[in-house]
């Protein structure tokens, strides 16, 4: 049987611990080439049903067959790229029936090709890249880190929150949202939710003045992070590449990518274009940077490349471009305690399987 699981399944099953803990096998597997991945691919055309919007079929896969499984992540989405206070900012649109999204992960065992299970990315997503950054802090961030900056507000900056802090006993948060009420509404109901005081900062600088950690979580297409900002012993990351400079990544003294290339493959219909700005001139960032030389954090985990070496470095870590990899990582846990808790809905594998050669 094949098992289907919601986005409330998950939030029941798995937590944010269990998923850093996986990538962190999974990142050492790697490094050792007990797995493989495709970039992941973007195809691209014009919307027939939002004016200035595009549409956008994206796909990701990876296998870990040390966990005995693969994943494909497929991702239809309408998007548009408003500008909203400073920043140009990239708009998924909820266009499917009930407003809603579209997103699934299909997860296959290695041992025998079957379908294991059907579920959406929409709680998966964020904590794969939330669980992503907090291991790279684990390696970069200097011992003892007690404060952190967040930039952002959206569900990205949430799953970044509550992430970080189970690598570092944090005691001092900031947040900043260019939305002075977003940022409010944000350190009031995080600061409940999770029984710390979250401190709301008019400005960027405010934020990450003598902060030991600066997440950056937005979903800006246009550079964010300053070259001023950095400080002895700081640790700056980011979750996509318009986020930060190539000036910025350069004045750090140890940087570290996910993967060593920057972009999707990209491929475009007639008259479908992405907006216009430094922050998505990838390719140019990737070759002021040497992204192609930079260790990975596989490297890091894996003790191939040293990250860190004293409390005074600057260090930067580039999580700009997911990984089909971590979903099969995380889907393997999550199914596992799916089946073990009897959580799910079951349809028979034979509807997604055949007889036939394909």
């Amino acid at each position: 049987m094949t098992l289907i699981l919601n986005n409330q399944d998950i939030r029941d099953l798995i937590t944010i611990g269990e998923v850093i803990d996986v990538l962190e096998f999974a990142y050492k597997e790697l490094a050792k080439g007990r797995g493989a991945l495709r970039r992941r691919s973007d195809t691209i055309v014009t919307s027939d049903t939002v004016p200035d919007a595009i549409y956008s079929l994206k796909s990701m896969d990876g296998v870990a067959p040390s966990l005995g499984v693969s994943a494909i992540r497929l991702n239809s989405d309408i998007i548009t790229h408003p500008r909203v206070g400073e920043n140009i900012r990239r708009v998924k649109i909820p266009a499917a029936p009930g407003e809603r999204y579209t997103g699934l992960v299909l997860l296959f065992s290695t041992e025998t090709g079957e379908p294991l299970a059907i579920f959406p990315d929409g709680e998966i997503q964020p904590m794969r890249v939330a669980g992503t950054t907090a291991l790279a802090a684990k390696f970069l961030a200097k011992k003892g880190s007690r404060s952190v900056a967040l930039i952002g507000t959206g569900w990205q900056a949430q799953a970044q929150l509550r992430a970080i802090d189970t690598i570092h006993n944090i005691a001092d948060y900031r947040v900043y949202s260019t939305q002075k009420e977003n940022r409010d509404r944000f350190a009031m109901e995080w600061s409940e939710r999770l029984g710390i005081q979250i401190r709301p900062c008019d400005t960027t600088v405010e934020a990450v003045r003598h902060a030991d950690i600066v997440l950056l979580a937005t979903n800006s297409i246009e550079h964010v992070a300053h070259e001023d900002w950095l400080e002895d012993g700081m640790h700056i990351s980011s979750i996509k590449s318009p986020e930060i400079s190539a000036e910025v990544i350069n004045k750090c003294d140890v940087a570290v990518c996910h993967v060593p290339h920057g972009r999707p493959t990209l491929q475009f219909g007639k008259d479908a274009k992405l907006p216009d700005t430094d922050g998505l001139d990838v390719d140019s960032l990737a070759r002021q940077i040497g992204l192609e030389d930079m260790p990975t954090l596989a490297d890091i985990v894996s003790g191939k490349s040293p990250g860190r070496t004293s409390d005074d470095q600057k260090t930067c870590f580039l999580n700009i471009l997911g990984l089909g990899y971590q979903f099969a990582a995380v889907g393997s846990i999550l199914y596992k305690k799916a089946r073990d808790a009897g959580i799910g809905n079951e349809i028979p594998t034979e509807w997604l399987t055949q007889v036939e050669v394909p």
